[in-house]
């Protein structure tokens, strides 16, 4: 008995329990494969593709190079912002456009203002563009044929554009005269280069006076007054040129001042002043009247038969 106790064995109890042999044995089996600090660095690199030195490790934290990425779940379903979408400036390219039609308009009808204004001014190749307009009159008259303050002249047209006449201009330069003037002064006037506008004073009245006046004030070699009689409402003289008309706001009006103002080829006396010569001689504050009675016997003649050749200005 004793050595059957005896027989038992003694490192059953601190020795392991059947089983512990290969619990143990799994044990170092599993501690072999277990990761380690080297074995962990050794695994990281083969995951991550890289080669043993380590470089797998530093990669695998980043992104695969070939990686998309994917949505930003912060932006994702949203539109950028008002201030990150590109504005189209419809303002100013509505104002630049609006400048330029305006300028092209401006030019171009400057231009074929122009053009309208050439065609009436004169030159050599069109000494008298006047002749293109409907309705003018010509005539031919003698210069320097000068009469008194006393004499009346047997003008033969009414008004009269040329002939005998004063010995003194009446004033040209812009002037606007509100009563009827005496005719002799007037048309030496118009041997000067000037252009006269008269009117019926019984049919042109208020705006319309105004808009002929509109062409007269402040424009030298130009002068108008009331004409007591007139057959027409309007009427316009220069050296030999005459035009009848009707309506103030007829366009011939300003084409017959174009063509025939101070035209040096169409008056006798050109460079001669349209200036006033003041009181003593002929005063546009005080000029001397109209005068519609009859014809006296001695009243000079279109020759100039009785007219002092060469004298006054």
């Amino acid at each position: 008995m004793a050595s059957g106790g005896s027989g038992r064995p003694s490192g059953s109890r601190s020795g392991s329990r059947p089983g512990s042999a290969s619990r143990s044995s799994s044990g170092s089996t599993s501690g072999s494969t277990r990761p380690g600090r080297d074995g962990g660095g050794a695994r990281n690199g083969q995951r991550g593709g890289g080669s043993p030195s380590g470089k797998g490790a530093g990669q695998r934290t980043g992104q695969r190079p070939d990686a998309k990425r994917g949505p930003n779940p912060v932006t994702r379903g949203k539109r950028p912002s008002t201030a990150t979408r590109r504005q189209v400036p419809w303002l100013l390219i509505g104002a630049v456009t609006v400048i330029v039609v305006l300028a092209v308009g401006v030019i171009g009808f400057a231009l074929m203002r122009e053009g309208e204004v050439s065609a009436w001014r004169p030159s050599d190749d069109n000494r008298d563009p006047s002749l293109a307009i409907p309705g003018i009159v010509t005539g031919q008259y003698a210069g320097q044929q000068h009469v008194t303050a006393e004499q009346r002249v047997a003008y033969d047209r009414s008004p009269p554009f040329g002939g005998p006449h004063d010995a003194y201009w009446a004033a040209c330069n812009g002037v606007v005269y509100p009563t009827p003037v005496r005719t002799e002064n007037m048309v030496h006037s118009l041997e000067h280069g000037a252009v006269w506008i008269a009117y019926d004073p019984a049919r042109i009245t208020g705006p319309a006076v105004q808009t002929l006046a509109a062409r007269v004030q402040g424009q030298d070699y130009t002068m108008m007054s009331p004409y007591p009689g007139l057959d027409q409402p309007i009427a316009l003289m220069s050296w030999g040129h005459e035009l009848k008309l009707s309506d103030p706001n007829d366009p011939r009006i300003d084409q017959f001042i174009s063509s025939l103002r101070q035209n040096q080829y169409q008056y006798p006396e050109v460079g001669a002043s349209c200036d006033a010569l003041g009181p003593g001689y002929f005063d546009p504050d005080n000029p001397p009247p109209f005068d519609a009675s009859p014809l006296p016997p001695d009243a000079v003649t279109m020759d100039g038969r009785g007219a002092a050749a060469g004298a006054g200005g």
